[in-house]
């Protein structure tokens, strides 16, 4: 009888991985917290109808979609999962776009310093995560596996789309001295401040770089799941409101997302493939694989 341990790859990591799993964590907590919240306390949290239209959809979203995404790519990455540590960098700035839009629409009051929290937390989180990602050694598994100048081509042409958009939008409310909604300017706000990510990462990745790889599958999942999670928020505002679903509308925007769905699938794609066809214990310029337990055993029943 021959008995080993299951291998796993060593993830590429240049610290300590621990304190990101707990701020992680707590992410996980605080944003189960507050959507449940914001589902049961609705009056209460949003003091407006504006506001109950906007936002108790998203509670939703947020919980069964980013929440689930969010916990799944840490488990992947406790596991040692590649996969599972560049789209828990994805799933951490999914929860900072959305709470950064909650931080600019609230009132002040006990629940805005909740979502205040959770959108420092998050950033905090993502730079440290990031920050400790070796990306000499992501590119060296990954190089010529994924769709570096599709998906770097599509990041940066989405972000630019969307970052033109918003100026435009601001403009048009300043020189028309017509106010948006605040729901509305804070989404915006969000669009402003999160899309220059989408830009730098599709340039770095189009140009092959280390930190190109490592934010590349984090940010299509990121707009994947915006995509999917505006699809969502339509089906429960629908409900909320009593008004019909507005199905050509969400046509649109799954077709949309095929911009991002195919370039994800890829790059997932290539992850994978990239990992399983190392065997464990091999060694190929950075692709380094935890070291064979030597402690394997072999006996005779």
């Amino acid at each position: 009888m021959t008995t080993h341990r299951e291998h796993d790859t060593k993830l590429p990591l240049k610290g300590n991985i621990c304190p990101i799993f707990i701020s992680s964590f707590v992410i996980a907590f605080l944003v189960a917290v507050v959507s449940v919240a914001g589902l049961q306390f609705r009056t209460s949290i949003y003091p407006t109808d504006e506001l109950i239209r906007t936002f108790v959809p998203n509670d939703t979203v947020n919980l069964f979609i980013g929440l689930l995404i969010l916990l799944g790519s840490m488990r992947l990455a406790w596991r040692g999962k590649l996969i599972g540590l560049l789209c828990w960098a994805g799933a951490l700035f999914f929860v900072l776009y959305n709470y950064l839009a909650y931080a600019f629409a609230l009132p002040l009051a006990w629940a805005f310093l909740a979502h205040l929290a959770l959108t420092t937390l998050s950033l905090y989180t993502l730079i440290g995560l990031v920050a400790i990602i070796d990306g000499k050694i992501v590119k060296q598994r990954l190089g010529g596996a994924v769709p570096e100048r599709l998906a770097g081509g599509v990041l940066t042409a989405l972000g630019l789309l969307f970052f033109l958009r918003v100026i435009g939008v601001l403009f048009n409310a300043l020189s028309s001295g017509i106010l948006l909604p605040e729901p509305e300017l804070a989404v915006n706000i969000s669009d402003f401040l999160t899309t220059p990510a989408w830009v730098i990462g599709g340039i770095l990745l189009w140009q092959r770089k280390g930190l190109g790889y490592v934010a590349g599958l984090g940010l299509l999942l990121q707009g994947s799941m915006l995509f999917v999670a505006l699809v969502i928020y339509m089906i429960v505002q629908s409900f909320l409101t009593s008004t019909p679903f507005p199905i050509l509308d969400a046509l649109v925007v799954m077709c949309m997302g095929l911009f991002c769905f195919i370039p994800f699938g890829l790059f997932v794609r290539g992850v994978v493939s990239r990992q399983t066809t190392l065997a464990p214990g091999h060694n190929n310029s950075g692709t380094d694989y935890i070291a064979e337990d030597d402690t394997k055993k072999e006996g005779r029943a």
